[in-house]
């Protein structure tokens, strides 16, 4: 990192050793605790970021309320903000083509993982689903160059924006609803892995699917056999899945509404899956009490810890997730056990994993630890960007 002119057009952050430590060991984030010069600058602004003898770092999208005060963008100086981010549209869009296939649905756009710290964009056949995350990325002339460049590169039905509240107001954005930002189509059917899907952006969780999973589900398919339970299915993507493989599949969710987009897919596939709304801990609970037994069972809950703070309780409910799967599956049944919650480690959850299979006196075979699909690639330096663990074991007495 060299010595660079100051440019007067644009204002300039000045970080602690700590922070300058962060950035050369590869990280892309500062916090604002590091942050010992940032006078007067304005909410989403570029700024050049230097070290305390004034040397630069790069270039960076700076926050005035996220506690991750600074998301370098470049390693250099970035005369054309527009320019840079139609370069990098054109690069993410260019690295699914490589690496995604068998699926019209994929994450288009992660974030800092495409270098486009603030944006996700996701991709539903003919539908892209955009969130914008930080003030950078929401002034009106980022919203621009991003829309007309996807435009331009895509050519999609509709444009949609699913709004994020709480983040909008954690990054003090004016607040917004989600709507149709371009074209007229807000709704669609997508495939992945040969198995097809209803897509409406006013429905569902995150952009509207859990895209990340979509390789986890082929692999998972793989293996699976025999009388499926298929627990926190959300709209059905590991229990369609099965439903190739297996004898008979049952879907768990406590939201009706999933259950109801759930079923509607299954009818899309031509396959008859049996729908049960329930709490997933009673319902493990009160299977295992009633020696309930499956051939393959998927746990596939939302992430137990947003939050460091979270993580001791996040470990509880995993163990008795996979400690009550463990004495429903039957001599080699397959277990199939996912957590997204990037506080929890690897090893944590192996841990996790390792400890119910001793308390129910099991033996676990790991057949596949895999993470999250290629198109929302994993940064080595920015281990932010690795959050999704799924481990495909056989079970053995």
């Amino acid at each position: 990192m060299s010595k660079k002119p100051l440019d007067p057009s644009v204002p300039a952050v000045a970080i602690s050793r700590r922070g300058v430590d962060r950035l050369r060991a590869g990280h892309v984030w500062v916090y604002r605790s590091d942050i010992i010069l940032a006078d007067g600058i304005a909410p989403g602004a570029i700024v050049a970021v230097r070290d305390e003898r004034d040397k630069f770092l790069g270039t960076a999208l700076y926050s005035t309320a996220s506690q991750i005060a600074i998301r370098l963008i470049s390693r250099d100086s970035v005369p054309d903000l527009g320019k840079l981010l139609r370069q990098r549209i054109r690069e993410a869009i260019a690295y699914r083509e490589r690496v995604v296939q068998n699926s019209d649905a994929y994450r288009l756009i992660f974030s800092e993982a495409d270098f486009l710290p603030g944006l996700i964009v996701d991709r539903y056949s003919d539908v892209l689903a955009v969130q914008i995350l930080t003030q950078a990325m929401d002034a009106d002339s980022v919203r621009s160059t991003i829309l007309s460049e996807l435009n331009e590169q895509v050519k999609p039905a509709g444009i949609v924006e699913r709004v994020d509240s709480k983040i909008r107001e954690l990054e003090q954005l004016p607040s917004r609803q989600s709507s149709l930002l371009q074209g007229e189509k807000t709704s669609t059917v997508f495939s992945m892995n040969g198995v097809r899907f209803h897509y409406d952006f006013a429905e569902g969780q995150k952009t509207g699917a859990f895209l990340d999973q979509r390789e986890n589900y082929a692999a998972a398919a793989q293996y699976a056999h025999g009388q499926a339970l298929d627990v926190f299915c959300y709209q059905g993507g590991f229990a369609l899945h099965l439903a190739g493989t297996c004898e008979q599949v049952t879907g768990v969710d406590s939201s009706r509404p999933a259950l109801e987009v759930a079923d509607r897919n299954a009818v899309l596939n031509g396959k008859e899956i049996e729908w049960i709304e329930a709490n997933a801990f009673d319902l493990l609970r009160d299977y295992a009490t009633a020696g309930r037994q499956y051939d393959t069972i998927v746990l596939d809950p939302p992430a137990f810890a947003k939050g460091k703070r979270d993580l001791e309780a996040a470990l509880r409910g995993y163990k008795e997730l996979n400690l009550r799967a463990m004495k429903m599956l039957r001599p080699e049944g397959v277990l199939v056990s996912c957590s997204c919650s990037y506080h929890v480690s690897q090893a944590d959850f192996l841990e996790i994993l390792a400890e119910s299979a001793r308390d129910v006196h099991k033996n676990l075979r790991i057949l596949e630890s895999r993470t999250q699909g290629k198109d929302h690639p994993i940064l080595l330096n920015v281990p932010e960007t690795a959050y999704l663990k799924c481990v495909i074991a056989s079970v053995s007495y």
